[in-house]
């Protein structure tokens, strides 16, 4: 518990030191600009005291002809007593008292120079006999305009001090409100930081961040977090290069830097998953996880992980055409041992001669078989897969018929991309006729005026749905249910990625005939028409 609170009492403290700091400043400085305000608000107040006794007719009056009634004194305690000033003090030309609060001083000559007859007004602090005060000289100014003597009138510094502490008691009321206004919005502040922060510490969030750097650029896998907005907040190496995001700083979102497509709406959550989902890009075949993450009833995003599956898929995937192969050569070897069976019992028989043609029969069948894919295709790559696709079929109680117009010059095509594309397209359709009556797939090869190469492959399967033939070719799509460790749904976009990224297209026609048609450009002229 003790360490628990150590983040909250260290946020508490400061915001106390600084409220404090900061209101102990403030009141220093105020009360210093108030003090300077009021004393010279004060010594107006004086000076206005002085000028209006020094108006005064018998004021003047006194000055230029004499007090012989001692007017001037009376009037000046008149004056100080409707003002409430310390003392209306009336001076002649020689310094001399005509007034003062302290009737002994009347008469008596001021010891500092009467400063007022230069015909002008001045205040100041004055340190006299009743002690420090506002003070403010005014001049008497007869008739003529000479200057006949001045008036000063002050107020003490403890009338000023009265009025100053009642102020300072606002004042102090005023910091005490805001003091504790800022430990309750430190309080408050500290309770929200913790439920942020679920009242982890400073060093343990540290330590959490540097563990999850190592961590997130140490793994093999593509790790993508994204906030309750949709926007990357953090990704690492791995994903950037699966997914093609390149390096810049975290707040962008996805939709920015992923095209459209199912890696997008899988990665944005626009469709949902609740399991692995494997994905075609054009340089990867990923397996995609994306799950929503939620802490205390928050929604705090999403992890997307994503894994390179592109080696482990093709070895599957070959894995799989090894087992169909094995399948059908297990099936020649039980035929082929048949006919030796057949041959030897001729033999037994003594019919040489009929054993002997048997054997040229059926020598003669499989070596016509690859005399006329040869004639026909003439490309060797694309005679052998037929070969083994041919035997498949057999094997499977399927017709592979091959039908080509000329042969296929062996430079024509990018012959990577056309075993692939032919491969899987058979599979597929080998998968839909099995098991029918009177199976049959036909394979056409096509030369288009030498501009384009066309293939088709047909069979007389099932077909495709109408509602499902907009989305045979995506990642995922198959009409066959997934084996464990193998995901179905991958052969035609694999087919459809490749022929785009040749620059070609393929396209699906469902009538009589499931026919698959892929249009490649032609590399250079073939031979044949060269």
């Amino acid at each position: 518990m003790r360490r628990s609170r150590r983040l909250s009492t260290q946020i508490l403290f400061s915001q106390l030191a600084i409220l404090l700091v900061a209101s102990v400043a403030g009141l220093l400085l105020f009360v210093q600009a108030a003090r300077r305000a009021e004393d010279q608000q004060y010594e107006q107040r004086a000076l206005a005291i002085a000028q209006a006794t020094a108006a005064m007719p018998g004021i003047v009056a006194g000055l230029v002809h004499g007090d012989r009634g001692h007017d001037i004194a009376s009037l000046a305690e008149l004056v100080r007593a409707r003002t409430h000033a310390a003392y209306v003090v009336v001076i002649d030309r020689d310094g001399v008292r005509h007034s003062h609060p302290d009737p002994s001083l009347i008469g008596i000559r001021v010891i500092e120079p009467v400063v007022a007859l230069d015909g002008r007004s001045h205040t100041g602090v004055d340190n006299g006999h009743l002690g420090r005060s506002a003070n403010g000289k005014a001049p008497v100014v007869a008739a003529d305009g000479s200057v006949v003597g001045e008036v000063s009138a002050g107020i003490l510094e403890s009338q000023v001090s009265a009025s100053k502490a009642h102020e300072l008691m606002q004042l102090a009321l005023y910091a005490v409100v805001a003091l504790s206004t800022g430990v309750l919005a430190s309080l408050l502040l500290t309770r929200r930081l913790k439920r942020q922060t679920f009242g982890l510490e400073l060093q343990h969030i540290a330590e959490l961040l540097q563990e999850r750097e190592a961590m997130l650029h140490g793994i093999r896998e593509g790790v993508v977090t994204l906030d309750p907005q949709g926007r990357v907040s953090l990704v690492n190496d791995e994903a950037r290069r699966l997914l093609g995001l390149g390096f810049r700083p975290p707040g962008y979102r996805l939709d920015e830097v992923v095209p459209a497509g199912r890696l997008h709406d899988l990665l944005t959550g626009d469709v949902a998953a609740d399991d692995d989902e494997v994905v075609l890009t054009d340089e990867f075949c990923l397996k995609v996880n994306r799950m929503p993450v939620r802490l205390q009833g928050r929604d705090l995003g999403a992890v997307v992980t994503v894994r390179d599956r592109t080696e482990y898929v093709g070895l599957l995937r070959e894995l799989d055409s090894v087992g169909t192969l094995t399948e059908a050569l297990r099936g020649q070897q039980h035929e082929h041992a048949n006919r030796m069976h057949t041959v030897a019992g001729l033999l037994e028989l003594g019919r040489p001669t009929a054993a002997a043609d048997y054997l040229e029969e059926i020598s003669g069948h499989a070596a016509g078989l690859a005399e006329e894919l040869r004639d026909r295709v003439g490309n060797m790559t694309i005679v052998a897969l037929l070969l083994g696709k041919v035997t498949i079929a057999r094997e499977r109680g399927v017709t592979l018929i091959v039908q080509a117009d000329a042969p296929i010059d062996d430079a024509a095509v990018d012959q990577r991309v056309i075993v692939t594309v032919l491969g899987n397209l058979i599979d597929n359709a080998l998968d839909a006729v099995s098991g029918q009556h009177d199976a049959r797939i036909e394979v056409r090869f096509e030369l288009d005026a030498g501009r384009a190469f066309i293939v088709q492959v047909a069979d007389n399967g099932p077909g495709i749905p109408e509602e499902d033939r907009a989305r045979v070719f995506v990642d995922g799509y198959s009409t066959r249910p997934s084996r464990t460790g193998f995901h179905r749904g991958l052969g035609l976009a694999l087919v459809h990625r490749l022929v785009t990224k040749a620059g070609g297209r393929v396209s699906l026609d469902v009538q009589e005939e499931t026919v698959f048609t892929v249009s490649l450009p032609v590399r250079r002229r073939s031979r044949s028409e060269g």
